[in-house]
């Protein structure tokens, strides 16, 4: 075979020294130590500065460290599992536990993309219930779940207008839907303003996009869109179930 064009790309500097780190991490340093300065690191390794900051800003971004203001750079902490899915179809916020946190809920026109998964006209509206979810005190994901008005009938008699309150009744009325099942897809993104806030990251961060069609009836009948901290997540994929480690 041809050698292609990026098979003669040499290997960035930063990036070999990444992975000198990594082991670093993992033979010499305990979760919580704080790592020497840029420059003994830089010394110790033979590199320039701007490469030793380049590859701990990629180590930061994987999770592998965390930077704290007045203490420095230190070893992130072990990461724990938070389920993503399971083989049991259940619409979100129905029995079990559930490590969600309803916020709010609006009556609005849903993004384009989120119109067409749910074959509505682009100006039609929609209730969209915001949640967010922690783990260990820790913002892990927001979700957005897309609901279309037809699909809960029972909202109006419901006295719930705004806030968190109007969002349970919106989860508690889809449950009377009969779940057919659902699917998920998984995309790389980055964080839009407003999950950025709820997510403590800067607006563009990256973050792992789960989207979720949720089908009753022949049709489908709510979407989600949950956003997760792609610096603290890895997701794992099995016959059992989807799962998401956040650390």
């Amino acid at each position: 075979m041809g050698t292609t064009q990026l098979d003669t790309v040499p290997e960035p500097k930063y990036w070999h020294l990444k992975t000198v780190l990594t082991d670093a991490l993992d033979s010499e340093f305990a979760v919580g130590e704080i790592l020497p300065n840029e420059r003994e690191l830089a010394a110790r390794f033979g590199v320039a500065r701007a490469t030793l900051r380049q590859a701990l800003e990629q180590l930061e971004l994987e999770g592998r460290l965390q930077r704290r203001r007045g203490v420095g750079t230190t070893v992130a902490p072990p990461r724990v599992g938070v389920a993503v899915g399971d083989t049991e179809h259940s619409w979100p916020g129905g029995s079990g536990p559930d490590s969600w946190l309803a916020v709010d809920c609006a009556t609005e026109a849903p993004p384009v993309a989120v119109a067409r998964l749910l074959d509505l006209g682009g100006s039609e509206p929609v209730h969209t219930v915001r949640r967010t979810r922690r783990t260990h005190g820790q913002p892990v994901a927001a979700e957005l779940l897309y609901v279309p008005q037809g699909n809960v009938p029972g909202l109006a008699a419901v006295d719930a207008p705004t806030g968190a309150a109007r969002a349970r009744a919106v989860l508690r009325e889809l449950q009377r839907l009969e779940l057919d099942g659902h699917d998920q897809a998984v995309e790389l993104g980055s964080a839009r303003a407003e999950d950025a806030k709820q997510l403590d990251r800067l607006p563009g961060a990256p973050v792992l996009v789960v989207t979720t069609r949720y089908f009753a009836e022949g049709r489908t009948a709510a979407v989600s869109v949950a956003t997760y901290r792609a610096d603290t997540c890895r997701l794992t994929f099995g016959d059992a179930s989807l799962s998401l480690l956040a650390g």
